[in-house]
């Protein structure tokens, strides 16, 4: 079986093994990690197993190695490892750092290696993540298919191409935040209203989950669902038109805006 790599297995990092180890998608014995010392990844090799090496050996030994460090760090550590790749040509790089592209990749390693630039949400955790996907020119259609499939377990995925990734990396992959805030502001304003607080985010996150389930399920436009939910003169209405007042819509996507912005810089 392929060794699989992570170096950083931070939030994203962590969620993406922890999802490939529960799903069964692959062993602990073919897994191998770098995360520094901290008490983050010790605790992830106790929960999911694995190996813990350095990131020289873990880029020595991975058949697909999966990078989660922030753009920051990353040319350090593509110094770093750089050597090391080289003399593995076949290494499937996957990497999940916003911002950097495939071109900033290849100026700092080589331009014949094997790329994929994606960008996961932290949903893959649990098996329901959406991850954009970009391979660069090196990659073959079974190359690709093989990384897609790691992903379509974890959820679903979306080849793109590379000039819509920030905007792509703002909608799935910051948005589970923006989701996270309503759920709490929804609960908010249930206790507010004396509901207890467990069953309040019970039924929040239960209604998230169920109103994004049947938009999937019947392809319906998200308008016409709240019109269904809409009576003429009655009470959600009249929560559709607080929202209105409050400039909700421009809100959201303001938000979008900006983090695609930010994404660029």
């Amino acid at each position: 079986m392929q060794t699989i790599g992570f170096i950083g297995v931070g939030n994203m990092g962590g969620a993406i093994a922890r999802g490939l180890i529960s799903k069964n998608i692959i062993s602990p014995n073919n897994l191998i990690m770098s995360g520094g010392s901290g008490p983050r990844t010790a605790k992830l090799q106790a929960e999911i197993g694995g190996n813990l090496l350095s990131n020289i050996e873990v880029a020595k030994h991975a058949d697909i190695l999966f990078i989660g460090v922030k753009p920051v760090i990353m040319p350090a550590l593509l110094a770093e490892i750089k050597e090391t790749l080289a003399a593995r040509p076949n290494t499937l790089i996957v990497t999940m750092a916003v911002s950097l592209t495939i071109d900033w990749y290849e100026e700092q390693l080589s331009s014949t290696i094997k790329l994929i630039r994606t960008m996961p949400n932290t949903p893959v955790a649990v098996g329901a993540g959406m991850t954009s996907i970009i391979p660069n020119g090196n990659i073959s259609p079974n190359e690709l298919t093989s990384v897609q499939a790691f992903f379509n377990a974890l959820g679903k995925t979306v080849v793109i191409e590379e000039r819509l990734m920030d905007t792509a990396s703002a909608l799935a992959g910051s948005s589970p935040a923006l989701v996270d805030i309503f759920i709490e502001a929804l609960a908010d304003g249930a206790v507010a209203k004396g509901l207890p607080r467990a069953q309040a985010y019970e039924m929040a996150v239960q209604t998230i989950i169920g109103s994004a389930k049947l938009m999937q399920t019947t392809q319906l436009h998200p308008g016409e669902l709240k019109d269904q939910v809409c009576s003429p003169g009655g009470t959600t209405i009249e929560a559709v038109k607080t929202l209105e007042k409050h400039n909700f819509r421009y809100a959201v996507i303001d938000a979008i805006g900006q983090c695609v912005d930010k994404a660029k810089k």
